[in-house]
Protein backbone atom coordinates (compact mmCIF):
# COMPACT_ATOMS: atom_id res chain seq x y z
CA UNK A 1 0.00 0.00 0.00
CA UNK A 2 2.53 2.68 1.06
CA UNK A 3 4.38 1.61 -2.96
CA UNK A 4 1.05 2.66 -4.32
CA UNK A 5 0.51 5.64 -2.71
CA UNK A 6 4.34 6.43 -2.60
CA UNK A 7 4.31 6.22 -6.29
CA UNK A 8 1.15 8.75 -7.26
CA UNK A 9 2.35 10.92 -5.01
CA UNK A 10 6.09 11.16 -6.41
CA UNK A 11 6.35 14.84 -7.30
CA UNK A 12 6.82 18.11 -6.51
CA UNK A 13 4.44 19.69 -4.25
CA UNK A 14 1.79 21.91 -5.97
CA UNK A 15 3.24 20.91 -9.31
CA UNK A 16 0.29 19.89 -11.58
CA UNK A 17 0.82 16.54 -13.09
CA UNK A 18 -1.51 14.56 -15.31
CA UNK A 19 -2.14 10.69 -13.99
CA UNK A 20 -3.03 8.02 -15.96
CA UNK A 21 -3.32 4.04 -15.48
CA UNK A 22 -2.54 3.21 -19.14
CA UNK A 23 -1.62 4.79 -21.85
CA UNK A 24 -1.39 5.00 -25.88
CA UNK A 25 1.73 3.90 -25.84
CA UNK A 26 1.18 0.75 -24.21
CA UNK A 27 -1.47 0.32 -27.08
CA UNK A 28 0.90 0.98 -29.50
CA UNK A 29 3.76 -0.87 -28.93
CA UNK A 30 1.56 -3.87 -28.52
CA UNK A 31 1.25 -4.61 -24.29
CA UNK A 32 -1.07 -5.56 -22.88
CA UNK A 33 -4.02 -3.54 -21.44
CA UNK A 34 -4.87 -3.30 -17.80
CA UNK A 35 -7.66 -5.55 -18.30
CA UNK A 36 -5.86 -7.93 -20.23
CA UNK A 37 -3.30 -8.53 -17.81
CA UNK A 38 -5.54 -8.37 -15.11
CA UNK A 39 -8.36 -11.10 -16.29
CA UNK A 40 -5.80 -12.79 -19.60
CA UNK A 41 -7.64 -15.11 -21.93
CA UNK A 42 -10.88 -15.44 -19.41
CA UNK A 43 -11.84 -11.87 -21.53
CA UNK A 44 -12.30 -14.32 -24.63
CA UNK A 45 -14.65 -16.65 -22.69
CA UNK A 46 -16.03 -15.20 -19.60
CA UNK A 47 -17.11 -11.57 -20.16
CA UNK A 48 -20.95 -12.65 -20.90
CA UNK A 49 -23.19 -12.10 -18.01
CA UNK A 50 -24.50 -15.34 -19.13
CA UNK A 51 -21.14 -17.14 -18.63
CA UNK A 52 -20.17 -18.25 -14.67
CA UNK A 53 -18.74 -15.18 -13.07
CA UNK A 54 -14.74 -17.22 -12.23
CA UNK A 55 -12.41 -15.61 -9.78
CA UNK A 56 -10.19 -14.09 -12.50
CA UNK A 57 -13.01 -11.89 -13.90
CA UNK A 58 -14.71 -11.23 -10.31
CA UNK A 59 -11.22 -9.87 -9.37
CA UNK A 60 -10.24 -8.01 -12.77
CA UNK A 61 -13.60 -5.99 -12.36
CA UNK A 62 -13.29 -5.35 -9.27
CA UNK A 63 -9.16 -4.34 -9.95
CA UNK A 64 -10.19 -2.42 -12.99
CA UNK A 65 -12.51 -0.09 -11.18
CA UNK A 66 -10.38 0.36 -7.95
CA UNK A 67 -7.48 1.04 -10.07
CA UNK A 68 -8.54 3.68 -12.28
CA UNK A 69 -10.47 5.28 -9.45
CA UNK A 70 -7.34 6.06 -7.05
CA UNK A 71 -5.61 7.41 -10.11
CA UNK A 72 -7.97 9.69 -10.78
CA UNK A 73 -8.09 10.77 -7.81
CA UNK A 74 -4.54 10.58 -5.76
CA UNK A 75 -2.17 10.79 -9.09
CA UNK A 76 -2.54 14.39 -9.78
CA UNK A 77 -4.08 17.80 -11.45
CA UNK A 78 -5.36 16.51 -14.58
CA UNK A 79 -6.39 12.22 -15.71
CA UNK A 80 -5.27 10.49 -18.70
CA UNK A 81 -7.55 8.02 -20.31
CA UNK A 82 -7.40 6.47 -23.68
CA UNK A 83 -9.99 5.24 -25.98
CA UNK A 84 -11.73 2.52 -25.01
CA UNK A 85 -9.49 1.25 -22.08
CA UNK A 86 -11.97 2.59 -19.92
CA UNK A 87 -14.30 0.02 -19.91
CA UNK A 88 -11.60 -3.05 -20.42
CA UNK A 89 -10.61 -2.85 -24.30
CA UNK A 90 -9.14 -6.67 -24.74
CA UNK A 91 -6.67 -6.00 -27.23
CA UNK A 92 -3.91 -3.26 -28.43
CA UNK A 93 -3.86 -1.55 -31.58
CA UNK A 94 -2.00 -2.94 -34.67
CA UNK A 95 -1.21 -0.61 -37.53
CA UNK A 96 -0.23 -2.73 -41.22
CA UNK A 97 2.96 -3.33 -41.34
CA UNK A 98 5.47 -5.95 -42.62
CA UNK A 99 5.85 -7.50 -39.21
CA UNK A 100 2.20 -8.34 -39.54
CA UNK A 101 1.75 -9.54 -42.87
CA UNK A 102 0.07 -5.87 -43.72
CA UNK A 103 -2.89 -6.62 -41.20
CA UNK A 104 -5.87 -4.70 -40.37
CA UNK A 105 -7.37 -7.04 -37.78
CA UNK A 106 -5.69 -4.89 -34.29
CA UNK A 107 -6.01 -1.42 -36.25
CA UNK A 108 -9.29 -1.13 -34.17
CA UNK A 109 -11.02 -0.30 -31.06
CA UNK A 110 -13.77 -2.14 -30.61
CA UNK A 111 -16.80 0.30 -29.13
CA UNK A 112 -19.79 -2.68 -29.70
CA UNK A 113 -18.66 -3.85 -26.59
CA UNK A 114 -20.49 -1.60 -24.58
CA UNK A 115 -23.76 -1.82 -26.67
CA UNK A 116 -24.04 -5.66 -25.85
CA UNK A 117 -25.88 -5.63 -23.38
CA UNK A 118 -25.03 -9.13 -22.50
CA UNK A 119 -21.02 -8.32 -21.96
CA UNK A 120 -19.65 -7.27 -18.92
CA UNK A 121 -17.39 -4.14 -20.25
CA UNK A 122 -20.50 -2.16 -19.90
CA UNK A 123 -20.20 -2.52 -15.98
CA UNK A 124 -16.34 -0.82 -16.56
CA UNK A 125 -18.44 1.56 -18.70
CA UNK A 126 -20.53 2.67 -16.56
CA UNK A 127 -18.00 3.13 -13.76
CA UNK A 128 -16.18 5.41 -15.42
CA UNK A 129 -18.81 7.47 -16.56
CA UNK A 130 -20.19 7.91 -12.89
CA UNK A 131 -16.34 8.20 -11.85
CA UNK A 132 -16.09 11.43 -14.35
CA UNK A 133 -19.51 12.78 -13.32
CA UNK A 134 -18.74 12.81 -9.98
CA UNK A 135 -15.37 14.94 -10.35
CA UNK A 136 -17.29 17.19 -12.75
CA UNK A 137 -19.65 17.79 -9.19
CA UNK A 138 -16.54 17.82 -7.10
CA UNK A 139 -13.77 19.47 -9.58
CA UNK A 140 -11.44 17.60 -7.09
CA UNK A 141 -8.58 17.77 -10.09
CA UNK A 142 -8.49 21.17 -9.18
CA UNK A 143 -7.71 20.91 -5.47
CA UNK A 144 -4.59 20.93 -3.50
CA UNK A 145 -3.35 17.50 -3.22
CA UNK A 146 -4.92 14.64 -1.44
CA UNK A 147 -3.84 14.06 2.59
CA UNK A 148 -3.10 10.20 3.21
CA UNK A 149 -4.07 8.94 6.49
CA UNK A 150 -3.66 5.24 6.46
CA UNK A 151 -1.35 2.78 4.76
CA UNK A 152 -1.86 -0.20 6.34
CA UNK A 153 -0.23 -2.85 4.49
CA UNK A 154 -1.55 -6.07 6.46
CA UNK A 155 -5.04 -4.85 5.68
CA UNK A 156 -4.45 -3.81 2.09
CA UNK A 157 -6.21 -0.43 3.45
CA UNK A 158 -5.58 2.74 1.90
CA UNK A 159 -7.34 6.13 3.29
CA UNK A 160 -6.97 9.36 1.88
CA UNK A 161 -9.00 13.30 1.72
CA UNK A 162 -9.52 15.12 -1.22
CA UNK A 163 -11.71 18.17 -2.00
CA UNK A 164 -13.70 17.53 1.26
CA UNK A 165 -14.21 13.32 0.50
CA UNK A 166 -13.09 10.52 2.32
CA UNK A 167 -11.66 7.96 0.35
CA UNK A 168 -11.53 4.57 1.56
CA UNK A 169 -9.46 1.62 -0.88
CA UNK A 170 -9.33 -1.87 0.54
CA UNK A 171 -7.48 -4.05 -1.45
CA UNK A 172 -7.68 -7.20 0.10
CA UNK A 173 -8.68 -10.49 -1.88
CA UNK A 174 -10.73 -11.99 0.99
CA UNK A 175 -11.07 -9.86 4.13
CA UNK A 176 -13.68 -7.24 4.78
CA UNK A 177 -13.54 -5.24 7.38
CA UNK A 178 -16.75 -4.15 10.01
CA UNK A 179 -16.66 -1.26 12.54
CA UNK A 180 -12.78 0.09 10.88
CA UNK A 181 -11.63 2.89 12.74
CA UNK A 182 -10.24 5.70 10.23
CA UNK A 183 -9.01 9.18 11.02
CA UNK A 184 -11.35 12.00 9.86
CA UNK A 185 -10.30 15.66 9.24
CA UNK A 186 -13.18 17.32 8.66
CA UNK A 187 -16.27 16.23 11.25
CA UNK A 188 -20.01 15.60 10.04
CA UNK A 189 -22.46 13.55 8.71
CA UNK A 190 -20.97 11.32 5.84
CA UNK A 191 -22.81 9.56 3.00
CA UNK A 192 -21.48 7.06 -0.16
CA UNK A 193 -21.56 8.95 -3.10
CA UNK A 194 -19.24 6.30 -5.14
CA UNK A 195 -18.40 2.76 -4.61
CA UNK A 196 -17.24 0.06 -6.84
CA UNK A 197 -18.78 -2.57 -5.54
CA UNK A 198 -22.42 -1.32 -6.28
CA UNK A 199 -24.05 -4.19 -8.45
CA UNK A 200 -24.52 -1.23 -10.97
CA UNK A 201 -20.95 -1.41 -12.26
CA UNK A 202 -21.12 -4.99 -11.56
CA UNK A 203 -20.14 -5.53 -8.17
CA UNK A 204 -21.51 -7.41 -5.21
CA UNK A 205 -23.93 -4.47 -3.78
CA UNK A 206 -22.36 -4.95 -0.15
CA UNK A 207 -22.21 -1.06 0.83
CA UNK A 208 -25.87 0.22 1.30
CA UNK A 209 -25.79 3.92 0.24
CA UNK A 210 -28.89 4.20 2.19
CA UNK A 211 -26.03 4.27 5.79
CA UNK A 212 -24.71 7.74 6.92
CA UNK A 213 -21.84 7.07 9.07
CA UNK A 214 -21.16 9.98 11.48
CA UNK A 215 -17.92 11.25 13.10
CA UNK A 216 -17.25 10.98 16.42
CA UNK A 217 -14.60 12.85 18.86
CA UNK A 218 -12.32 10.42 19.17
CA UNK A 219 -9.12 10.90 18.45
CA UNK A 220 -6.68 8.42 15.93
CA UNK A 221 -4.05 8.70 14.26
CA UNK A 222 -3.33 12.28 14.45
CA UNK A 223 -6.69 13.41 13.73
CA UNK A 224 -9.22 15.09 16.45
CA UNK A 225 -12.23 13.04 14.43
CA UNK A 226 -12.89 9.42 13.70
CA UNK A 227 -15.55 7.01 12.13
CA UNK A 228 -16.06 3.75 12.06
CA UNK A 229 -17.00 2.24 8.95
CA UNK A 230 -17.72 -1.21 6.96
CA UNK A 231 -15.52 -1.69 4.14
CA UNK A 232 -15.84 -5.06 1.99
CA UNK A 233 -12.99 -6.66 0.71
CA UNK A 234 -11.66 -5.52 -2.94
CA UNK A 235 -13.96 -2.25 -3.11
CA UNK A 236 -13.23 1.39 -3.03
CA UNK A 237 -16.24 3.65 -1.38
CA UNK A 238 -15.82 7.72 -1.42
CA UNK A 239 -17.50 9.60 1.21
CA UNK A 240 -18.67 13.01 0.97
CA UNK A 241 -20.44 15.46 3.98
CA UNK A 242 -24.07 15.28 3.34
CA UNK A 243 -24.71 18.87 2.65
CA UNK A 244 -22.44 18.96 0.30
CA UNK A 245 -23.25 16.00 -1.85
CA UNK A 246 -26.90 17.18 -1.37
CA UNK A 247 -25.85 20.70 -3.33
CA UNK A 248 -23.53 18.85 -5.84
CA UNK A 249 -24.34 15.24 -6.65
CA UNK A 250 -25.71 15.34 -10.10
CA UNK A 251 -28.76 14.11 -10.77
CA UNK A 252 -29.30 9.88 -10.35
CA UNK A 253 -30.33 9.59 -14.44
CA UNK A 254 -27.03 11.25 -15.16
CA UNK A 255 -25.01 9.71 -13.21
CA UNK A 256 -26.72 6.34 -13.52
CA UNK A 257 -28.38 6.51 -17.24
CA UNK A 258 -30.74 3.63 -17.87
CA UNK A 259 -29.04 0.71 -19.52
CA UNK A 260 -30.40 1.74 -23.31
CA UNK A 261 -29.05 5.25 -22.65
CA UNK A 262 -25.34 3.67 -23.03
Amino acid sequence: MLDTSLILNNRRFMEPVIAYAESHDQALVGDKTIAFWLMDKEMYTNMSDLTDRTLIIDRGLALHKMIRLITCILGGEGYLTFICNEFGHPEWIDFPRDGNGGSYHHARRQWGLIHDHLLRYKYLYRFDHAMMCMEEAIKWLLTPPAYISVQNEGDKIIVFERAGMLCVFNFHPTKSFSDYRVPVRVPGKYIVALDSDDTYFGGHGRISHKTEYFTEPYKFMGAEQSAMLYIPSRTAMILVPDEVWREKAPAPEVMYPPEEEH
